[in-house]
């Protein structure tokens, strides 16, 4: 179950017209405070993601299934079940063994797999799965959403970093 705060913040999110997959990374920065703080555990970054994207879509966000091929059957299948229980075509039945199973089985998976480095691995991964054509629009469309005082403080932060890389370099 997400906290208020996230279903508030990816609302902002949405109002600010961004889109779902930024939406839906306030559901996945939750499960990554949830892991880290001991709540439970993930096998892989990859797990702690699909496990925030799954209750993204069950809270509304307008994220679709995967299309046919990018992702297991089992996945697309799941993924599909999650956003119509989120747009309310579908009234999921509440499966407290189910549901305590799976709290029991993910409280025995380690913690180490949302450290820094696990998820600088994993979104380097996936950066190199997309073209720079893709990134380079993402990047433009973030900017775009980003409004006055966001750029502002982005560029104070780039700023901040590479002076500091500078530093360590001489």
């Amino acid at each position: 179950m997400p906290r208020k705060e996230t279903v508030r913040k990816a609302r902002q999110d949405k109002r600010a017209g961004k889109s779902p997959s930024t939406q839906a990374g306030e559901f996945v920065r939750e499960q990554i405070d949830k892991i880290r703080h001991g709540e439970h555990g993930a096998r892989s970054p990859q797990q702690a993601i699909a496990i925030g994207l799954s209750e993204a879509r069950r809270a509304g966000v307008d994220l679709p299934a995967p299309k046919k091929g990018k992702a297991k059957e089992s996945t697309r299948r799941s993924s599909k079940y999650a956003y119509e229980a989120g747009q309310s075509r579908r009234k999921p039945r509440r499966r407290p063994r189910v549901s305590r199973a799976v709290k029991q089985v993910l409280k025995r998976e380690p913690r180490s797999s949302v450290s820094r480095k696990a998820l600088s691995e994993q979104a380097k991964r996936a950066a190199t799965r997309r073209s720079a054509a893709s990134r380079k629009a993402a990047a433009r469309k973030a900017v775009r959403t980003k409004g006055a005082k966001g750029r502002s403080a982005a560029a104070k932060k780039a700023a901040r970093t590479r002076a500091s890389r500078r530093r360590r370099a001489s």
